[in-house]
């Protein structure tokens, strides 16, 4: 699947999980029904994966994870806020970068419409 068709359908399976449960509850909840969407649609999907930091001949198990890692190559980071920040666009990237990842989605749920809660990267 290319990875355009494949952000489509996360954004359809994110859009299907704000549309049944609206804003307003934590992350965590919308992570675990995302991924149910995402596997119904015979999706890969991993959570919680740990991203170590290597910095010059060591490894360190800072504790970053991303949320969600769809088909082992789109970053998907979840966010229950008033708004998005330079500090969220700024973790979506270094867990791209860390992770050696090309794409990924920033999706925030507390939003009434999802649409204005996603935003797309591409490095």
């Amino acid at each position: 699947m290319e990875i355009n068709e494949l952000t489509e359908k996360v954004i359809g399976c994110a859009i299907e999980v704000h549309r049944n449960l609206g804003p307003g509850l934590l992350e965590s909840a919308y992570s675990q029904c995302l991924q149910y969407e995402l596997e119904s649609q015979r999706i890969y999907v991993e959570k919680e994966i740990k991203l170590p930091i290597i910095y010059k001949e060591i490894q360190i198990d800072h504790g970053y994870r991303i949320d969600l890692l769809v088909e082992n190559r789109l970053v998907i980071e979840l966010k229950t806020v008033e708004k998005f920040t330079d500090v969220h666009v700024a973790q979506i990237l270094t867990y791209m970068k860390l992770g050696d990842y090309s794409t990924g989605l920033l999706i925030n749920f507390n939003t009434k419409l999802l649409k204005d809660g996603l935003k797309r990267f591409v490095i």
